[in-house]
This record gives structure tokens, C-alpha cells and sequence, in this order.
């Protein structure tokens, strides 16, 4: 009895061992070594390790024979070379001239290092890659001191070390500032550690976990719900070049249209046409630079897609005839819910075109959003994108010029769309649970495709709240419904600045935010830094107290008018620096981690929220009720952008705030090309572009480019561009012969110098780039100018190499 009583229970124990809840990939046990890629075979799994480009390398594991390679993120193809692979008993080298991958084969692990051996990130050993069910995860050794910045849109601090993070893209209404997760899946981050960067685009689509040292203090991983261990590693020096990097892989921003950089009017909701048009003449006649209005949900007949509200908008095409006129674009928004009623007219197409998604047994999914009941298109379908992209001609012929998609996550009241829901996925049928994230990619891929087909001389303004990676190719995006709260405003900065870390250099928030009712101060420090974004938009919510910049009294409506002007005058600067992440995927707004990645400072609560807008401008956001904050300059040396003050790098200094002004400084060296103000990108500025440069200790250069801001023409040549250099060790400043086919629209340039005292054959002045404030006080003193000193000098703008010697 005892005998059977321990055999049994040494059954159970056997059995319950065998079972290993926990399996891991085991060892190596067979190699197939190809020109750029190792085809390996373990105990468990099977792993594809490929050399993209000398500075890739990416890693697929499952536990079957890898599937059909497949992603709606990556959109460029391995590079064509030769890495050097080798092996021996123990390992698998694979080497380029940048980086090394070391695979052990007892157990299978992967090893990155430096050419010269110096470790960048290696398999976390014991752990590796394993599976729970079909859960994978993929544990990292955390180095000490190791930081992780980026993610996409994530909430939380810069350096997100000690926290985790899900991606599941959710409708989060009045989210609060540590919420997770929120909108959009960027599975991409980099670590930072011992003077060395990284980066790991974790391109899997299931729900998926990031865990940077939460609740243990032995690994990072990353892991999804399903489907295969499938990441890109990509080493550089710098983080700009990591970034540059994964933007080659998931894709860069076309040029938007120029007057999708002016400052957005938006409200949930403006209607009738009436009020729509008050707002334009509003802002005409209170002489607020201003290029688009917003419709939402109330511009449409019973909140049904493709339909307009007659009452409300009787004549939508002559409207957006008279906006045209005013300087004004439109932008409506779009749901993905198609109306589940008889006779209406985009339901019996879907239904014709069969292009809605269904549940498994066949029948469309049924889900309810603003307008009851609804099926929803299939955009994973070609079929479905096709109708979708025939849909959209409706707000086309109607005089729209922009789409903004909402509710794309996918959100349906309830929050919870079932599981069994599947999905064409380009003819590969998957579920819900697999699609989830990219539906919203692939909505703004169908917006975007059928807005170019539909106007293909125009360039179409779109709008999204969710995406995956790679959703920067078609749209820029919003951080959604936030509220007017101080720590709200500043959490909108850390998310745009990861955005930007993340690939997507234009986003926006809600300026004034979108909940709640904000304090003028409030709205008044939110529209200055709104100034120094890329997508520039106020917006409130409905049953709220109105937003415009005159709601908020004389003085918000002085500072709002001064910063916008301000916008305005540096359209030229912001343009080119769109050009600049068309071609490289940097960022308009750099968190200071960019440039500055192993400056211990720039990570410090205090000064997370400090950002470059472009190479030049550092902007210092703080609360509105602060009266004095410390700013951190990193190294070099900094001019006050209002009065020509210098500050010295690598130290902090505290500063008096006030509601009239956002704490903005200049680094030392830059060139920043501005122009005359105009009221709307319609409206032509002056023929002089004001080249603004500040002494420094640094060689720098900036790309100056134009083109017509609204067409395709640049992709043929129409464009004009000249490289601009300002070099210290020769008091030279150089405007390179300009390429490309036009002339620019500036037949002058004047140049205006910064700290630099007294030039020959210039002129010496006096410059504001604000307004004074009115004095409402009549008891009060005037609000004396605030000026820069400067040197200044015109001369023709002529194609031809420019020299201009320095003193």
C-alpha cells in the first residue's frame, strides 16, 4: 500500500515536471547559415536571426516553423550586404561593421555588443525566450543604470525605468495623467546606458506587455498574447540615427499641407453654419492668425457617416466655399461605425460590397457607438479599404480638405469588442484579438489613399487618435479627449515628445484641454507652448465654457494673439524642419534625451518636460500658477529668445514666471528663417525671409526648404532648398547655391545677427517678437517692449552661393 501511495504520488510530481508550465526555447540543435541570415532549430522553437543593415538585426522565434513573414509596419526590405557569420561548438557570430550578435547554443540566447566587444543588451540568462501558453516573452539583463525612453504615447515619466506598460489601443475618455494604456500601439523603445543607445521594435500586433524593471530588479522584457517573438534591434551612437533608423523600416511623414501647420479652431461641436462662420469672421476680425476649422460629430445627419446635416449645414459645399475665401480649411471627423438602418445609403453599399467585419459563424459584428447599432468596415481587407477610399470622395466634392479619424481603437460602448471577431488581414483571416491595434493604422492608410486619389493634386490634411507603428506615413495624430488640468498639459508634452522618440514627428493635443473647464492662466500657458508644437489646435468638449482665445478676457486674448502671431512668423523654420523629418523620421518636438542621452539632468522630474522645438529652440513648460521654476540648460550656451541673455550650459537657474510669457531660449549657433506675419497661409508673406543667426562656439547648419505647400510637385522636383552654414572657426556664414527646379517666394533675405556687436556695412537695431501687453490698469504701468539688439543686413536673394564674412 505504501509502495503504491509513493509511486502515485512520484506520477503526479513526474507528471506536473514534465508539464513545465514555463517552456523555454532549450538549445541549439540545428544551424542553417544563409549570406545575411542563421535559420536555427532548438529543443522548443525555431528562430530566424537576419542581418537587416549593418545597424539591424532582427530576430524571430516561435514555437513552430516560422509562418509567412508578414507586417503592416515594416515597410522596407533587408539591405543588401555582406555580414561575416561564423560558428563554433558554443556559439554563432554574426558581425557587421557596427554591431555583433552572438547566439549561445546551450541554451539559445542572443548576445549584442560593439564591435569592440563592449556589451549594448544580451537575453537575460536562465530566462531567454519562453512561452506561457501562447503568451511569449522575451527577458533582457537590465544594466545598471540603464534608462528606457520612447514607447509611443505612453504616459508616466521621460525615463520609464520601473514601470510597465500595455499596448491595447483604448477609447480612455478624461484619462488621468497615469493612465494605461491609452490610444495608440508604438511597440518601440530605446535603452540607454554606460554611453551607449539601442533601440527594439517589438513588431507584434497581439496585446502586448513591457516591463522596464516593475516588481523586479533583474530583467526588462517585452512579451505578446500571441503569435511569434518577432523584434528589430538597431544600435547607433546617437539616438537621432536610431530613429532615423527605425523610420527606414516603419516609414517617415509626406509632407503635410502648409496650412495644417496654421493654428486649428476646433469645438465639440460648431453648428449651425452660422456659428461655424462666426468664428471664422471672429477670427479674422480680431486679426487671430488662424487656417482651420474643425467639424465633429454634429456636422452629420443623425451622427451618419457620409451624410450631412441639412438643417444645420444645408449647403456644405458653398460653405467651405465662403471659409475658402476667409483663408480657412475644413477638417470633419470620421467613425468607423456604419449605421445599422435601411435605405441609408452607405449601409446598403457595405452590405453590397460585403466589406464589414464578422463573427465567426459569418454574420456581421454589430457594435454600438454614436450612432446606435453599428457593422464596421473591414480595413485590413483590400476590399474594404477600396470602398472606404470611394466613400471618402463625398467629403471631397463637398470642399473638405481634412480628415480627422476618431474612435478608431476600435471603441464601441461596453469597451469590450468580442474576441471572436475576425478579420481579412489580407487574406489571411485572424481575430480580433490579432487586429485589434492595426485597425486603426489601416483606417488612416484608407482615408489618406482615398483623399490622395480623390484630389491628387492636393495634399490631404489626416487626423487619427489610434495607429500602430508606421502610422506616421499617412497621418498625424492627437493624444485625444484630455482635460483642462495643469498636469494634464504638461503630460501632453511628455506624450508628443515620446511620440516624436517614437517615429511620429506630428502630433497635437487638445490646447485648453478637453474636459473641464481651465482657468484663463491655464489656457493662456497652454496656447504659448501650443505655439511651439507641431499640430497646433484648441479644442473643448461639449457642455463646456467656449475655448476660443478671446473667452478667456483681454489679456488671454493679447497672449494668445501674440503667440499665434509668433507661429505665424516661423512658418519657414517649422516647414523646414518638416522637410527635415520626411527625410530623416526626426522629430519637430526632442525631449532633451535626443541630443543630450546621457546627461543625467535632462531625465529629473523637475526638467523632464523641457523640449527642443526643432534643433533651436528650447522651450521650459511650467504650470500656469507657478510664479518661479528652475530650467536645466544642457551644454553650450543659450540665448533668452525675448532680450538676447545668455545662459551657460550644464547648469540650472531658476527663473520668475508670468502669465505673458512661456520661458523660451535659443541655442547657441542656429539659424532660424523667419517671415513677415500673415493672417492665414493663403495670404502671402512679404518677399524678405528674415534670417535670424546667434553667435556661438559650434559649426551649424540648417536646410532651407519651400515648395507650393499644397501639391506633389516637390516629388518632381519642384522645390527649393539651400543649405545654410554658420561657421565660428571662419566667421563665415554660407547660404549654399540653391537646389532644385522653382526660385523661392523671398526675393530678399535680411539678415539679422544675434550677439555678435558691431558689423560692418550693417545696420544696428532694436527687435520685439512679442507685442506688450495692453495696460487694463489704469492705475498700473505700461508694459514696456521686450527687445533683442541686433545687427542687420539685406541683400538679393539670388541662387547663387551666398558668403557673408563676420566680424
Amino acid at each position: 500500500m505504501v509502495f503504491r501511495v509513493v509511486f502515485f504520488l512520484c506520477l503526479i510530481f513526474s507528471t506536473v515536471t514534465n508539464a513545465q508550465p514555463v517552456k523555454n526555447t532549450g538549445k541549439v540543435t540545428a544551424v542553417n547559415i544563409q549570406p545575411q541570415e542563421i535559420r536555427i532549430t532548438t529543443q522548443h522553437g525555431f528562430a530566424v536571426i537576419t542581418a537587416y543593415s549593418p545597424s539591424i538585426i532582427r530576430v524571430r522565434i516561435d514555437k513552430q516553423p516560422l509562418a509567412k513573414d508578414f507586417s503592416y509596419a515594416v515597410i522596407s526590405s533587408p539591405l543588401v550586404f555582406k555580414p561575416r557569420i561564423t560558428q563554433n561548438a558554443d556559439e554563432i557570430k554574426l558581425e557587421t561593421d557596427s554591431l555583433i550578435a552572438i547566439i549561445s547554443k546551450n541554451p539559445f540566447a542572443v548576445t549584442f555588443t560593439t564591435p569592440d566587444g563592449h556589451l549594448i543588451n544580451t537575453d537575460e540568462k536562465g530566462l531567454g525566450t519562453s512561452w506561457i501558453g501562447e503568451e511569449v516573452t522575451t527577458y533582457k539583463t537590465m544594466q545598471e543604470g540603464e534608462r528606457f525612453i520612447g514607447l509611443g504615447e505612453k504616459t508616466g515619466n521621460l525615463d520609464r525605468k520601473g514601470s510597465s506598460y500595455t499596448n491595447w489601443n483604448t477609447d480612455a475618455f478624461g484619462y488621468t495623467v497615469s493612465q494605461d494604456p491609452i490610444y495608440s500601439t508604438i511597440p518601440f523603445y530605446i535603452g540607454v546606458h554606460h554611453g551607449l543607445n539601442y533601440g527594439i521594435f517589438f513588431d507584434n500586433s497581439y496585446r502586448s506587455n513591457f516591463n522596464f524593471g516593475a516588481s523586479n530588479n533583474r530583467f526588462s522584457s517585452f512579451n505578446a498574447n500571441g503569435g511569434e517573438m518577432n523584434y528589430y534591434f538597431i544600435f547607433h551612437q546617437r539616438v537621432a540615427d536610431i530613429i532615423t533608423s527605425y523610420t527606414q523600416l516603419t516609414g517617415r511623414i509626406t509632407l503635410p499641407p502648409l496650412w495644417s501647420l496654421g493654428y486649428q479652431q476646433n469645438r465639440y461641436s460648431y453648428y449651425p453654419e452660422a456659428e461655424v462662420m462666426r468664428i471664422a469672421q471672429t477670427l479674422r476680425e480680431k486679426e487671430i492668425p488662424a487656417d482651420g476649422i474643425t467639424l465633429d460629430i454634429h456636422h452629420m445627419d443623425a451622427y451618419k457617416l457620409f451624410t450631412w446635416n441639412k438643417t444645420r449645414f444645408p449647403d456644405p459645399g458653398s460653405m467651405n466655399e465662403k471659409l475658402n475665401k476667409l483663408g480657412f480649411k475644413t477638417t470633419v471627423i470620421v467613425d468607423p461605425g456604419i449605421k445599422v438602418e435601411k435605405g441609408y445609403h452607405a449601409y446598403e453599399s457595405g452590405l453590397q460590397s460585403d466589406i464589414f467585419i464578422k463573427y465567426s459563424d459569418g454574420q456581421n459584428y454589430t457594435g454600438q457607438v454614436w450612432p446606435g447599432w453599428c457593422h464596421f468596415p473591414d480595413f485590413t481587407s483590400s476590399k474594404g479599404r477600396a470602398w472606404w477610399k470611394n466613400q471618402v470622395t463625398h467629403y471631397a466634392k463637398s470642399g473638405v480638405s481634412g480628415l480627422w479619424n476618431d474612435m478608431n481603437e476600435i471603441a464601441t460602448w461596453g469597451q469590450n469588442m468580442p474576441d471572436n471577431v475576425i478579420f481579412d488581414f489580407e487574406g489571411n483571416p485572424v481575430t480580433h484579438q490579432q487586429a485589434h491595434n492595426v485597425y486603426g493604422l489601416e483606417m488612416i492608410r484608407a482615408s489618406y489613399e482615398g483623399y490622395r486619389a480623390a484630389l491628387p493634386d492636393k495634399r490631404p490634411f489626416i487626423l487619427t487618435r489610434a495607429g500602430y507603428a508606421g502610422l506616421q506615413r499617412y497621418s498625424a495624430i492627437w493624444t485625444g479627449d484630455n482635460r483642462a488640468e495643469e498636469d494634464h498639459m504638461l503630460l501632453g508634452v511628455r506624450l508628443m515628445n515620446s511620440l516624436g522618440l517614437s517615429g511620429v514627428p506630428f502630433s497635437g493635443m487638445d490646447i485648453g484641454g478637453f474636459t473641464g473647464n481651465g482657468s484663463p492662466s491655464l489656457y493662456a500657458r497652454w496656447i504659448q507652448i501650443g505655439a511651439f508644437i507641431p499640430y497646433f489646435r484648441s479644442h473643448t468638449g461639449i457642455n463646456t465654457k467656449s475655448a476660443e482665445p478671446w473667452a478667456f478676457g483681454e489679456e488671454v486674448l493679447e497672449i494668445a494673439r501674440n503667440y499665434i502671431n509668433l507661429r505665424y512668423r516661423l512658418l519657414p523654420y517649422l516647414y523646414s524642419n518638416f522637410y527635415e523629418a520626411s527625410v530623416s523620421g526626426l522629430p519637430i518636438m526632442r525631449t532633451l534625451a535626443l541630443d543630450n542621452t546621457h546627461d543625467a539632468n535632462v531625465y529629473d522630474t523637475r526638467f523632464q518636460n523641457e523640449y527642443c522645438f526643432g534643433p533651436s529652440f528650447l522651450i521650459a513648460p511650467y504650470e500656469s500658477k507657478q510664479t518661479y521654476a528652475p530650467v536645466y540648460f544642457p551644454q553650450g550656451k543659450w540665448y533668452n529668445f525675448y532680450n538676447d541673455s545668455i545662459e551657460a550650459g550644464g547648469k540650472e537657474k531658476i527663473f520668475t514666471l508670468s502669465m505673458q510669457q512661456l520661458p523660451v531660449f535659443v541655442k547657441e549657433s542656429s539659424i532660424i528663417p523667419m517671415q513677415s506675419l500673415i493672417q492665414t497661409t493663403v495670404e502671402k508673406p512679404t518677399d524678405t525671409l528674415f534670417v535670424h543667426v546667434y553667435k556661438g562656439n559650434v559649426k551649424n547648419k540648417f536646410i532651407y526648404y519651400e515648395d507650393d505647400g499644397e501639391s506633389y510637385a516637390y516629388e518632381k522636383g519642384a522645390f527649393y532648398k539651400r543649405t545654410i552654414t554658420y561657421d565660428p572657426s571662419t566667421n563665415k556664414l554660407l547660404f549654399a547655391a540653391a537646389e532644385g527646379q522653382i526660385g523661392s517666394k523671398f526675393k530678399s533675405i535680411q539678415l539679422i545677427l544675434h550677439g555678435f556687436g558691431k558689423q560692418e556695412n550693417m545696420q544696428s537695431d532694436e527687435i520685439a517678437f512679442l507685442q506688450p501687453i495692453s495696460r487694463f490698469d489704469p492705475q498700473g504701468e505700461a508694459t514696456p517692449p521686450v527687445v533683442c539688439k541686433v545687427q542687420k543686413r539685406a541683400f538679393v536673394n539670388v541662387k547663387e552661393e551666398i558668403v557673408v564674412e563676420l566680424r
